[in-house]
């Protein structure tokens, strides 16, 4: 795509005239940087230009206390950066990585500065989308706790994307390459596994030294002379994006027993990843936490693991990484530990002679786990679903279910997940039922909405599959989009429960605390704050159909379907950020002084910048409000 067709499809150039798109690309240049370059450095001088990625993969990447470098984001294809020290006084806020051999539009800045005086909204985008009091809050962060030890556990595995490790480029043959001639390759190379690519660089198949010896070298009717790589290649292999954690990676290649993984951007093969690399880029001085959980042979050591959770929180917002991700991270580490110990007590209620049912089955998370959103101190929330067997065989799943979930939830419990208030738990027949019965359930909820349904509904309408067919749970969400449909009028009563509150800020600017005794002098970070964003936004994500799993994929969605437009969105993540970031760091405060985590924090106890930035935060949530009250008002009319 030319660069004239890439402003036109890029906010904020595609408003320009003709002739001025035409100037830019005139005094526009193309540069080629190698993988694994710097284009610049965060300490280095403006270079004097904005620069548009025309192909490859950019990393951005932010200078750590003690002299190293995270990375923060991603510029791909069509994505523009290097714009703070064109459009502000500021210098860079992050260096520029390649991750892959990367072509950049370099467009000059004085060009760009003449442009703005004539189209003033080139520099209120590019202001708003470098609003930075988020990142100010952050620095603020680093600096207090970067003297600290991160006690025993490392944060660098989990913060490391296979981009930064994984070897390119890739080595490839064709279908019809001679095995013979793939081996020498892989021999003179020095590799252990080569991709096998049609005319274009796409993923087809690969070929590892396991494939050599067992379908070539220990064959009885093999022919080394007339083979071709095809015949011998393992069609369609397992692959990740250049952005996937190494953890997840990790953790995933072990439990399938696989020793390479093709990294895939696009369509294309842009590296590869073996279990070796991995394993060298291990933390040395203790095992990933990952791993202990998926180690646990008992309950004990999943309440040691859960014990770790917080030591891992400390080292990622010590190395400043963003909230969402350590919100993935957390929630990635907490799934684990909730499936571990649904699998350490499935085996215990069948030693003791219990047998499921021969259904198909599922175990659902909810709320915050529901949509990767958990922090330190999450609760339980969830559900199961079955398959609809017939009435004649309830007796038969109940005698399972019923003391298999009671047994589950107390296991929960023990180690570290609380009894939920509402009893939205499986152990709870209201949480437990056939597909058709949650089915009957939804559509009550929906179509005469009580009270206590309608806070039921926010904490379910984020159900995800944690253990089992995930398949139910598709087939019950189609059904949540259906009941939808059929009752419109319900969103009316979802805003109306969600508008009952509103952010504890007065007209002075003066935070509203509680005056009841436990929380006096206090106010809630979720109930007060974050819940707003979270609600209602899934609203709006829900009367489109849409099935985005994080808030802020919820966002980035609807920003897509031209709900809000870009700016909103990214005031409302930042709002969001700091609610979570104050909460996170909150919370592990009270667990290392031996306290239970909570959300509830005096605010004046706050930097007085984290104050200022609070209480915008909870202007943004306000705001929200009021266009969910504009939107959903007329629902039941």
């Amino acid at each position: 795509m030319g660069l004239v067709r890439r402003l036109r499809d890029t906010e904020p150039f595609k408003h320009l005239p003709d002739d001025t798109i035409a100037e830019v690309n005139q005094a526009a240049k193309v540069e080629t940087y190698p993988a694994h370059t710097h284009i610049f450095n965060q300490s280095d001088a403006p270079s004097g230009y904005l620069y548009i990625v025309k192909s490859g993969l950019v990393e951005i990447v932010a200078m750590t206390p003690g002299g190293g470098e995270m990375i923060v984001a991603y510029r791909k294809e069509g994505s523009f950066f290097g714009g703070t020290p064109v459009f502000t006084s500021e210098g860079y806020t992050a260096g520029a990585r390649t991750a892959q051999k990367t072509e950049c539009y370099l467009i000059p800045a004085d060009l760009l500065g003449r442009i703005a005086e004539k189209h003033p909204y080139i520099t209120e985008f590019f202001n708003k989308a470098l609003y930075s009091r988020v990142r100010t809050l952050y620095s603020e962060m680093v600096s207090d706790h970067s003297q600290k030890a991160l006690t025993q556990m490392e944060a660098y595995p989990f913060q490391k994307r296979l981009s930064e490790i994984m070897s390119t480029p890739v080595e490839t043959c064709g279908y019809n390459t001679p095995v013979r001639d793939v081996a020498k390759k892989m021999i003179t190379k020095g590799i252990s596994a080569i991709m096998v690519c049609g005319n274009r660089k796409e993923k087809c198949g690969i070929i590892t030294e396991r494939d050599m010896v067992s379908k070539v070298l220990a064959a009885d009717d093999a022919d080394c002379l007339k083979l071709t790589a095809k015949e011998i290649m393992s069609p369609d292999p397992y692959s990740m994006s250049p952005d996937t954690y190494m953890y997840e990676a990790t953790t995933f290649m072990m439990g399938r027993k696989i020793k390479h993984m093709p990294i895939i951007d696009g369509n294309e093969v842009v590296g590869m990843v073996t279990l070796q690399d991995l394993m060298r880029f291990r933390s040395q001085k203790s095992m990933l936490l990952v791993g202990s959980v998926k180690d646990a042979q008992t309950i004990d050591d999943l309440v040691s693991a859960r014990g770790e959770m917080v030591k891992v929180a400390r080292a990622l917002i010590g190395e400043n990484r963003s909230a969402f991700e350590t919100m993935e991270i957390l929630s990635y580490i907490h799934h684990c530990l909730l499936r571990r110990c649904y699998e350490i007590i499935l085996d215990e209620v069948k030693a003791e002679g219990l047998t499921p049912p021969d259904i198909r089955f599922c175990l659902m998370i909810m709320g915050s786990g529901g949509r990767k959103e958990m922090l330190l101190g999450p609760d339980q929330d969830n559900g199961f679903i079955f398959e609809d067997f017939p009435n004649s065989r309830k007796e038969e799943v109940d005698a399972f279910f019923v003391p298999f979930s009671e047994k589950l939830v107390l296991a929960f419990e023990k180690i570290g997940y609380p009894l939920c208030n509402g009893e939205v738990m499986v152990n709870n027949p209201k949480w437990r039922g056939r597909l058709k019965d949650w089915e009957e359930r939804i559509a009550g909820w929906f179509s005469e909405p009580a009270p206590k349904s309608v806070m039921y509904s926010t904490i379910f309408l984020d159900f995800l599959p944690l253990v089992g067919d995930a398949t139910l749970c598709t087939e019950l969400r189609d059904s949540v989009h259906r009941e939808l449909q059929n009752n419109p009028g319900f969103f009316y009563y979802l805003m109306e429960n969600d508008l009952k509150h509103k952010p504890p800020v007065g007209i002075l600017k003066k935070f509203i605390l509680e005056k009841e005794k436990e929380h006096r002098g206090e106010l809630s970070l979720k109930q007060s704050g974050s819940v707003f964003i979270v609600d209602c936004i899934r609203m709006f994500l829900l009367e489109k159909g849409g099935d985005a799993i994080t808030t802020t994929e919820r966002l980035d969605t609807l920003v897509k379907l031209e709900v809000f437009n870009q700016e909103t969105a990214e005031h409302l993540k930042a709002a969001l950020e700091s609610f979570t970031f104050l909460r996170l760091r909150h919370e592990i405060g009270l667990i290392e002084r031996g306290e239970e985590p909570s959300h509830y924090i005096d605010p004046y106890s706050l930097s007085k910048n984290e104050q200022d930035l609070l209480r915008e935060a909870f202007r943004a949530a306000a705001k929200l409000q009021d266009s969910t009250r504009r939107h959903f008002g007329q629902g039941v009319l």
